[in-house]
């Protein structure tokens, strides 16, 4: 086969209740593409049928696959699935599929700025529907710390859908350390100090039910990983 022009990488953990609809509307989306295209399910280490229903989408999807992992977070299952896909654009997807999968040309040429990272941003000129106070909240505090310290030129670090170049992920996923909720804050403090150029754009993201992430929980431990980013780079931990 010959390479794809898009890889689209899904982490999954516990994923059997919204997989299904999710891999439906980015294949019947992809197949009405001209250009060749798989996808990839990085299964986080699920205990239900997730696996299972990615196998059985599998033999109507031939460009699926799935990759079967042990379970040590949604980061290290993105790092894992980005190093495994071979398309000449990377988008990670978020298994929900808040943003609705129309968008995806904003992200990708020739609509989406010349970059080599191109993040949907809620902020910068999107749409966010339904979110609760709380996630709100929690996202605009770590969305300032990550601001601060990380990216300060990028309005949206955390949201979940994301396109790099094959140049990009081959250089910065091997570098990435985290395996939790803030590894997005760790490529992108990366991608600047290699030099990569980051970009945003506009998108719709609709809040769905089922979410894996605690507000408090993983909130506190995302804002730890923050200051252990500078700590790391400042002992030259990141090395190419």
């Amino acid at each position: 086969m010959s390479t794809p022009y898009l890889s689209v990488v899904i982490p999954a953990y516990n994923e059997e209740s919204r997989l299904p609809a999710t891999l439906d509307a980015v294949a019947a989306y992809l197949h009405a593409q001209p250009y060749a295209w798989e996808i990839i399910v990085a299964d986080d280490g699920s205990v239900d049928r997730t696996a299972a229903i990615v196998q059985d989408a599998a033999v109507t999807i031939t460009q699926l696959r799935l990759l079967t992992l042990p379970h040590r977070g949604k980061g290290a299952a993105v790092k894992s699935g980005m190093l495994a896909a071979a398309g000449r654009y990377r988008f990670l997807c978020d298994a929900d599929l808040a943003m609705p999968i129309e968008c995806l040309p904003l992200l990708l040429p020739p609509q989406a700025p010349a970059a080599d990272i191109v993040i949907g941003s809620r902020r910068a000129g999107g749409l966010e529907v339904s979110a609760s106070p709380l996630r709100r909240l929690v996202r605009w505090s770590f969305n300032r710390m990550t601001r601060t310290l990380i990216a300060p030129e990028i309005a949206d670090t955390q949201c979940g859908f994301k396109v790099f170049t094959a140049a990009a992920a081959q250089a910065l996923f091997p570098l990435q350390t985290l395996d939790g909720f803030a590894f997005d804050a760790e490529l992108l403090f990366l991608a600047r100090r290699l030099g990569f150029a980051i970009g945003e754009a506009g998108i719709e993201w609709h809040a769905q039910p089922g979410s894996k992430v605690s507000p408090v929980r993983d909130g506190l431990r995302m804002f730890g990983d923050v200051l252990a980013i500078r700590w790391r780079w400042l002992r030259g931990r990141y090395r190419q």
